[in-house]
């Protein structure tokens, strides 16, 4: 997508601590990577923690990442502006990150 990227997220609110977990392959095929926030789903306070966390996970400023679908349902999709090319390398260093924490 040219000017940024859309991710695909499970959600978990209220997960004892804001972590990107890696991905994950759901029952539909889809790959969409995992989250957890501190944050309840309450009044959209999840879904804004989530574009925090991602916006700090690929080093761009918080307002580059907007929720675009999934506001009350467990998997979300999140724009996240700038370019998509050091975006998907900083998401990638950051999956394998988590991905090494969990194994």
């Amino acid at each position: 997508m040219p000017g940024g990227i859309l991710v695909d997220v499970r959600l978990t609110p209220r997960g004892g601590r804001d972590a990107v977990e890696g991905l994950e392959l759901r029952a539909d095929g889809r790959t969409v990577l995992k989250a957890r926030v501190r944050a309840p789903a309450w009044e959209g306070e999840a879904n804004a923690a989530l574009c925090r966390l991602l916006a700090r996970a690929v080093g761009a400023a918080p307002r580059r990442a907007t929720l675009v679908a999934g506001a009350t349902a467990r998997v979300k999709r999140v724009r996240i502006t700038g370019d998509a090319t050091n975006l998907i390398a900083a998401l990638t260093r950051c999956i394998g990150a988590a991905e090494k924490r969990s194994s």
